[in-house]
């Protein structure tokens, strides 16, 4: 896949990894439109507190991103490295570093390993090219086990708009912006404070409708750049564009709540009938974060009860004897009892995907929620993570 007015490339550094991409570079032909959401959790990687503040600009030129080590609680010598790591790209680049927005995923507290980075970034930029951007897709997997990407286009002002994206995120997914590392590309031209608005609005109704197992990251991220190369001025065509941008980013939520770690099931929550927006989100992350429904969704086992415990404990208001659900077509639990359909409802559990359709018939507000099943996979993962 290429987007006009960018190239990109990925090497395998071995910061953490041995052969295999672990750095990887994006970088426009020209000063990019750009815009950022960061995690909102107290502790604060180093190249998000880089980065943030860069974001706010709006224009630039590259992003930066490695694996393997998150560049997270590693103090000034972290802070330090963030710097050095812009300089060595605006070196090869001719561009300040400034212009250079950084994202690390890894273990947290560990120092980049910056020989090996620096050994590495003369041949990064000599491998930059418009194909390159799967190679950068492959460099920021850490447990994931497929590259995340998706593409999207757009008929705006006579012409076509491309939007490519991809994210990286397994686990410590959940959403507080930006649940991973997420990067959306476009050769729209279009100016930073409406891209800022569009990414603020694309991450709400996609990565942060997404839970793994409740955790976010130090690192969290979501970086959104435009080229210039297509016209996307207001109106129906800037509809239209924000149609495809949210086209991406909900396609790399989907996928990255399939890939959780350890998952074998992608369950959509689907809460309806709620007495507002806030608590249709508070019952649906409930029960979609509830490690007691997470592992009955693993082993297939038809319990309401516990998505009723959930939704018990949520905060949400609600006649617990008004409650309906649904496992797809079937009809689980009616009126707040059981509707006898245990056997059918245990038959979609054994599916990889399915919905579990919620309506507390308390109001007229809903919302989704992606999530998956917690295996014995997920804790053996998380475990050894570290070895």
């Amino acid at each position: 896949m290429a987007i006009k007015g960018f190239k990109a490339a990925a090497v395998a550094a071995n910061l953490r990894y041995k052969d295999r991409p672990d750095l990887g570079l994006i970088v426009s032909d020209g000063p990019a439109a750009w815009a950022g959401v960061f995690t909102q959790s107290v502790c604060q990687a180093a190249p998000v507190i880089w980065s943030r503040p860069l974001a706010n600009k709006g224009r630039g030129r590259a992003i930066l991103a490695n694996s393997g080590q998150a560049n997270a609680q590693t103090g000034r010598e972290g802070d330090a490295n963030c710097l050095r790591s812009a300089e060595l790209i605006g070196a090869a680049l001719g561009c300040p570093p400034e212009e250079i927005m950084l994202a690390s995923t890894g273990i947290i507290g560990q120092q980049v390993n910056m020989p090996a980075l620096a050994e590495a970034v003369p041949g990064l930029a000599a491998a930059l090219s418009p194909g390159g951007l799967d190679d950068f897709a492959r460099a920021i997997m850490t447990t994931d086990t497929f590259a995340k990407t998706a593409a999207s286009e757009c008929a705006c002002d006579g012409g076509t708009v491309s939007v490519w994206g991809c994210a990286k995120g397994s686990g410590m997914i959940a959403p507080n912006m930006a649940t991973m590392l997420g990067f959306v590309l476009t050769d729209a031209n279009i100016a930073p404070e409406l891209l800022r608005g569009i990414i603020r609005e694309g991450a709400d109704m996609s990565f942060n409708r997404v839970t793994v197992d409740g955790d976010t990251s130090t690192n969290d991220c979501l970086m959104l750049m435009a080229s210039g190369a297509a016209l996307v001025t207001g109106g129906p065509a800037l509809e239209a564009f924000k149609t495809a941008v949210f086209t991406v980013m909900r396609n790399l939520a989907r996928q990255i709540a399939k890939d959780g770690e350890g998952a074998t099931k992608l369950v959509t929550v689907r809460l309806r009938g709620a007495a507002s927006p806030e608590e249709a989100l508070l019952a649906a992350r409930t029960v979609a974060e509830s490690p007691l429904v997470k592992t009955a969704f693993f082993g297939g086992d038809a319990n309401w009860g516990r998505v009723f415990m959930a939704l018990g404990r949520s905060g949400a208001r609600f006649d617990p004897y008004a409650v309906n659900m649904d496992l797809d077509d079937v009809p689980w639990v009616r009126n707040g009892i059981d509707n006898g359909r245990e056997e059918a409802a245990s038959a979609v559990m054994q599916k990889t995907e399915y919905v579990l359709d919620i309506n507390l018939n308390a109001g007229t507000s809903g919302c989704e929620m992606l999530t998956c099943d917690f295996s014995h996979e997920y804790v053996s993962i998380n475990g050894d993570y570290r070895s």
